[in-house]
């Protein structure tokens, strides 16, 4: 276990920063007067999410492997980190869609609804909790794989031969 402590870590990091993010998302108005903006603006998360990973993998690198790390090494702990954040996806949409923005589905839908982009029925099939959980957690699993993927290649350092 205390080989992942990183990991844990930089995951539980990422689970706090994606419940920051919604909570500002909500505070400037995007989860109600601002709705129509949210597909676009809700994107921009992808650059803290990123810089999370760069952070991580730069962490582990520096403090578990001695400031040395393989490609292999990097992927292989943005995977974990990838892993503990899909576990935590439920529980994060959880706290998100019933703490923090508990209006969000209705006013989606009402949106969707209203501006003649779905109908009633299929907006309620498409934004509700289960959906969105399976969602996030596909997503976290996904993204994070990819992510990990390219980080892994810019946090890499070789030993310098003297």
């Amino acid at each position: 276990m205390q080989k992942y402590l990183i990991e844990l870590k930089w995951a539980v990091i990422f689970m706090a920063a994606t419940l920051v993010w919604m909570i500002g998302e909500k505070a400037v108005g995007l989860h109600s007067t601002h709705i129509d903006k949210h597909m676009i603006y809700t994107n921009f998360f992808a650059i803290p999410a990123i810089l999370i990973y760069v952070l991580a993998l730069l962490d582990k690198r520096k403090n578990f492997y001695g400031g040395v790390m393989n490609y292999q090494q990097g992927f292989l702990t943005g995977l974990w980190i990838t892993l503990i954040v899909t576990v935590l996806s439920p529980l994060t949409q959880y706290i998100i869609s019933t703490v923090i923005t508990p209006d969000y589905f209705s006013t989606i839908i009402d949106h969707a609804v209203s501006h003649e982009i779905m109908t009633e029925e299929a907006a309620r099939k498409q934004f509700n909790l289960q959906n969105y959980i399976k969602q996030a957690t596909i997503g976290a699993l996904i993204m994070g794989v990819f992510t990990s993927a390219i980080v892994a290649i810019f946090t890499r350092k070789r030993v310098k031969l003297s």
